[in-house]
């Protein structure tokens, strides 16, 4: 009698990883077709041979559906960037820093779609901003410390947390890119712009 009770379940556990498999592999093929802005979630269903109540269940909106796509190497951004400033602790703070832009300019140049679907989430679920991301948050701190590191306490201290959210303002799909497709920069200059303006 328990066998049969738990098999619907375990089905159902099944049918439901599967639908995720699916979607995910769609939105993959169809934002690396058309890019993340021009796809809608209707198209994702259509692609996914599913309806779309199965795919609103799941998945809010695109940006929500792009973090999935994203985690796995998210959690790898972090343990570069971990690695990187257990690697070199022993250095000033401000090459950490150097580093850790470094690293997720590189991120930010190879997943430059899903991540603008992850941050855009925005303009469809206004109450969650970007600001409240986990990726933002998490890179946030990391910030606020080093630059509290570089800023020793005194009266005309930065504030750390002010020059944070401005960098990452600075890093943002939008701002990165206006500065390549608007000024004409690499990526290589606009990290050196960046390490200028907020670091040296």
């Amino acid at each position: 009698m328990n066998d049969i009770e738990e098999n619907p379940g375990r089905s159902e556990r099944r049918d439901a990883a599967e639908n995720r498999q699916r979607i995910l592999d769609a939105a993959l093929r169809l934002f690396e077709q058309q890019g993340v802005e021009q796809v809608s979630m209707n198209q994702i269903a259509i692609e996914a041979q599913i309806g779309p109540g199965t795919l609103y269940r799941r998945y809010r909106n695109k940006g929500e559906l792009c973090l999935d796509l994203m985690k796995e190497n998210i959690v790898l951004l972090f343990e570069d960037i971990e690695s990187h400033l257990t690697q070199h602790r022993a250095e000033p703070a401000r090459l950490r820093l150097k580093g850790l832009l470094t690293l997720f300019i590189r991120f930010r140049e190879k997943k430059s779609q899903l991540l603008k679907g992850v941050e855009e989430s925005a303009s469809t679920n206004r109450s969650r901003s970007r600001t409240q991301s986990p990726l933002y948050l998490e890179l946030h701190q990391l910030l606020v410390d080093l630059f509290d590191e570089m800023n020793p306490p005194g009266p005309h201290r930065p504030n750390s947390v002010f020059k944070a959210d401005m960098l990452l303002l600075a890093l943002s799909s939008e701002s990165y890119s206006f500065q390549k497709d608007e000024r004409g920069y690499s990526a290589e200059t606009f990290l050196e712009q960046i390490c200028l303006t907020f670091i040296d």
